[in-house]
């Protein structure tokens, strides 16, 4: 697989949040640390996703906010 996405990290799915249309689904990329992101159903089914299954996370951003109160 080549992509043009630099930030790419591989992990292990850790949970699944099932949602009516979309659901959450949650990688530890390394001990104790976990991306999050939020893909359809399908996306789920296509990918046979599932607690345990690998995984990548590719982040492509133009911009990054960050804010504290």
């Amino acid at each position: 697989m080549k992509i043009s996405t630099r930030n790419t990290w591989q992990g292990t799915v850790i949970a699944i949040t099932h949602g009516t249309i979309v659901s959450e689904v949650t990688l530890e990329i390394a001990p104790d640390v976990i991306v999050t992101s939020i893909v359809s159903r399908k996306s789920i089914d296509d990918l046979k996703l599932q607690i345990g299954s690998p995984a990548y996370a590719l982040v492509k951003s133009t911009e990054v906010i960050l804010a504290v109160d």
